[in-house]
C-alpha cells in the first residue's frame, strides 16, 4: 500500500514492537508527530523537557528492559542536544534508535535554518547512522537500524530524515523483524586447560555480562571452578554483592580486596570488559603474576588495551555455556581462605555516628527491595552508590560508566519507570549533577511518575574537589558551589514533594515516608563537604596502591 514518509516511519516502529517513544517536536518532525498522534492509542510519545532527556530516556528504558530504546528530535539544536545521550549509550553500548529530522534535501547544504550535519557530527558516537534522502529506502533502513542496534555488540543508532521524505509517498509492505541471532563462541582448548590448571583463579566481570543478559550463567561457571568475582563498574549486578564469592567493583574506586586479589591470582578471566583506564590504573604494572583470558563478543577490543593470553570471541551468554560445560568443577580451598582474610582485613562499614553519603545509600538499600531500580550521575555519589548500595540482581543500577555523563541520571529514571511502571526507581545523584537536567521534574509529575530523587548536596563538585585536596595543593577552582536551593519548595513548586535530610536520626523515618509517597520525591540529604571516596587510586599508581582510607 501506498503511505507517506511519517506514515512509513510509524509502521516500521510498530513492527518492531516500539510502544513508547521520548522525544521533543519541532518543524522538521512535524509530519511524524503528526502521525504519532493519529496513533497514539499504540506509541506512546513521552515529551521531555529537554532533547538530552529524551536520549538518556531511551538509553534507562533500554537498559532496564532489554528492549530498545527509541527517541526523536528535530533538526538543528534538537538534534545536537541528543548528542551527549547518543555518546552516553554508545560508550556503554547500549541498544538505541534515535531519529532526527532535518531541512528537505534540496535546502541540505545552504546553511538553511535549523540545519545541521548531524550525521557528520554523530558518526564517531554511533553504532552506525544513516541519512534517508530517499523515501523508497526508509522502512527498509528503519529495520536495518533496529537489526543493527540489538546484533552483536549493542548500541545506538541514528537516522536522519528530512523533512520532505516524510511527506513523499512511497510503497509500503509489512515485514515481521529480522530475528537476532547471538554470536556464537569461538572454541579454544587452550582457555579451558589454563582455567582447569589454574589455583587461584578470578573472574572480572564487565558491561558485556549485562548487556549479554548472562547474569545467571556467570554465577553458575563462577562456582563451578571456585573463582571470586569482581565487576566492572558497569558489571555491578552481575552476581549479588552478598554472595560467598563477590569481592565488589575493581579499579581506581573498587574494594581493596578487588584491588589485591586481582594481583594476587594466577589467572584472571575477563568476561565482557574493556579494561578501561579507571579500572587498570597504572598498566605496566596490571596483572604481571597471572595470565589473562579475555572473552568479549568484539574482536576489535581483544588486546586493545592490556596484552592477553588467550581469548573467546562470541556472545557472552554462549562463550559462559562453553566455559561451563567444558571446564572441571574445582574447590580452590586455600585461595577462598585468602580471600576471606582479605575480606577481613579491609571490610569497610559505613560511618553511623554522623550523617554522610555512604550511610544514607546503605540505608536506602535497607528499606528498598531487591526489584528496585537505581539510577545515578556522576561524582562521588555515583561510586558511594556503587561500593555501598546492595545491588542483589543484574540490570538494577543504571549509571554513566564510558562517557561519565552529569545530568544522565534523571532522563534515564524517567526511561526506567515508563519501562518497568510497577517496580520504584530510584535516583541518587549530587547537587552539581541535578542541577544539569533537573528540568525533567516536570516530566515526572506530569505523568505522575512516583521516582524518588536522593539529592547528595554537599556544595560542592565533590569528585573535582577532592582531586583538588589531594593533589592541587587545595586549590578548590570553581567546585565550590553557593546555591541555597530550597529544594522542598522547589520540588512542591513543581507539583512533587520535598523532604529533608540534616542530621542522623531523620535517614530511616523520611526514606519510608517518601518510599510511600506516591508522587515524584526530593529527598534533600545535607551532607559534609569534606568526604572523599576512598579506596581511591592516585594517578599513575598501580590499583594494588590505592589510598584506603
Amino acid at each position: 500500500m501506498k503511505l507517506t514518509g511519517a506514515q512509513i516511519i510509524i509502521e516500521c516502529l510498530k513492527e518492531q514492537g516500539v510502544d513508547t517513544i521520548f522525544g521533543y517536536p519541532g518543524a522538521a518532525t512535524i509530519n511524524i508527530y503528526d502521525e504519532l498522534y493519529k496513533n497514539s492509542h499504540i506509541i506512546h510519545h513521552i515529551m521531555t523537557s529537554h532533547e538530552q532527556g529524551a536520549a538518556h530516556a531511551a538509553d534507562g528504558y533500554s537498559r532496564s528492559s532489554n528492549r530498545v530504546g527509541v527517541c526523536l528530535a528535530t533538526s538543528g539544536p534538537g538534534a545536537t542536544n541528543l548528542v551527549t545521550g547518543i555518546a552516553t549509550a554508545y560508550m556503554d553500548s547500549i541498544p538505541m534508535v534515535a531519529f532526527t529530522g532535518n531541512v528537505d534535501v534540496n535546502k541540505l547544504g545552504k546553511d538553511s535554518f535549523q540545519e545541521v550535519d548531524i550525521f557528520g557530527i554523530t558518526m564517531p558516537i554511533t553504532k552506525h547512522n544513516y541519512m534517508v534522502k530517499d523515501v523508497n529506502v526508509l522502512a527498509d533502513t528503519i529495520r536495518e537500524a533496529f537489526y543493527i542496534a540489538q546484533s552483536g555488540r549493542p548500541g545506538p543508532v541514528l537516522i536522519d530524515i528530512p523533512k520532505n521524505v516524510t511527506s513523499e509517498i512511497a510503497e509500503y509492505k509489512k515485514q515481521e523483524p529480522k530475528k537476532i541471532v547471538r554470536k556464537d563462541c569461538q572454541e579454544n582448548k587452550n582457555v579451558i586447560k589454563l582455567i582447569d590448571e589454574s589455583k587461584r583463579p578470578m573472574i572480572f566481570a564487565g558491561g558485556g555480562v549485562i548487556s549479554s543478559r548472562s547474569a545467571e550463567e556467570l554465577v553458575a561457571f563462577a562456582e563451578k571452578i571456585d573463582a571470586p568475582v569482581t565487576t566492572s563498574l558497569m558489571g555491578i549486578g552481575s552476581i549479588p554483592k552478598n554472595h560467598r564469592l563477590c569481592t565488589g567493583m575493581v579499579g581506581m574506586h573498587g574494594t581493596m580486596v578487588s584491588n589485591k586479589a586481582v594481583n594476587s591470582c594466577d589467572l584472571l578471566i575477563c568476561i565482557g570488559t574493556r579494561f578501561s583506564d579507571r579500572v587498570v590504573g597504572n598498566d605496566e604494572k596490571f596483572v604481571k603474576q597471572a595470565k589473562i583470558i579475555q572473552i568479549d563478543i568484539d574482536p576489535a577490543e581483544i588486546n586493545k588495551n592490556i596484552p592477553i593470553d588467550e581469548w573467546l570471541s562470541g556472545d557472552i551468554k554462549n562463550c559462559l555455556k562453553y566455559l561451563i560445560d567444558n571446564t572441571q568443577s574445582k574447590e580452590n580451598n586455600e585461595w577462598e581462605a585468602e580471600i576471606k582474610a582479605l575480606k577481613q582485613e579491609y571490610r569497610c562499614e559505613p560511618e553511623d555516628d554522623h550523617l554522610n553519603v555512604p550511610y544514607i545509600i546503605s540505608r536506602i538499600g535497607v528499606n528498598a527491595n531487591s526489584e528496585d531500580i537505581v539510577t545515578t550521575d556522576v561524582g562521588q555519589h555515583q561510586m558511594w552508590t556503587a561500593q555501598n548500595y546492595p545491588f542483589a540482581k543484574p540490570y538494577k543500577l543504571l549509571t554513566s560508566g564510558g562517557l561519565g555523563t552529569m545530568g544522565y541520571g534523571f532522563g534515564a529514571a524517567l526511561g526506567a519507570q515508563f519501562a518497568n511502571p510497577e517496580n520504584r526507581v530510584i535516583m541518587i545523584t549530587g547537587d552539581g549533577s541535578f542541577k544539569m537536567n533537573f528540568n525533567e521534574i516536570v516530566t515526572a509529575v506530569r505523568h505522575k511518575l512516583p521516582i524518588k530523587i536522593f539529592l547528595m548536596d554537599n556544595h560542592t563538585l565533590g569528585m573535582v574537589r577532592q582531586w583538588q585536596d589531594l593533589f592541587y595543593d587545595k586549590r578548590f577552582a570553581a567546585t565550590t558551589l553557593e546555591d541555597k536551593i530550597d529544594y522542598v519548595q522547589f520540588a512542591r513548586s513543581f507539583g512533587a514533594e520535598g523532604y529533608i535530610i540534616n542530621k542522623l536520626d531523620d535517614v530511616d523515618g523520611i526514606i519510608k515516608e517518601a518510599f510511600s509517597n506516591d508522587k515524584p520525591c526530593i529527598i534533600h540529604c545535607n551532607v559534609p563537604q569534606s568526604k572523599f571516596v576512598f579506596p581511591m587510586v592516585p594517578p599513575g599508581k598501580a590499583i594494588y596502591d590505592a589510598i584506603w582510607q
